[in-house]
């Protein structure tokens, strides 16, 4: 019975040791991707390499490897644009959809012609 018990935790260790290193492994994946992400953005090309600032935050959602290469997926990473708040309704949307009128955004023209909502 000893025997089995000590086989089954050496069983487990070797499992978690190989769950571990496969985390590393696509963590580090995922930091080579986004540094290549940030240097073709910056202009600089793929070969370049000055990445002193190497992700601090890698593998921030969970076991996925390389995602910059998966298929369908854009290889440069498009910024996020500003949100801006409707004055009539108050719903969020990105700047460049918003209607502005009299120094104030819209999400749309009716609600530009409607003007500021009153207060209840």
């Amino acid at each position: 019975m000893g025997k089995l018990i000590f086989w089954f935790v050496i069983g487990l260790v070797i499992l978690t040791v190989a769950r571990i290193a496969a985390r590393a492994g696509a963590r580090g994946a995922q930091q080579q991707a986004r540094e290549q992400a940030r240097q073709q953005q910056a202009g600089r090309g793929p070969g370049a390499n000055g990445g002193a600032n190497g992700g601090a935050n890698g593998g921030a959602n969970g076991g996925t490897h390389g995602g910059a290469s998966r298929p369908g997926r854009p290889a440069a990473v498009q910024q996020a644009e500003q949100m801006v708040r409707c004055a009539h309704c108050g719903i969020h949307l990105p700047r460049s959809e918003a209607v502005l009128s009299a120094g104030e955004t819209y999400c749309g023209q009716e609600h530009a012609r409607l003007g500021v909502a009153r207060q209840r």
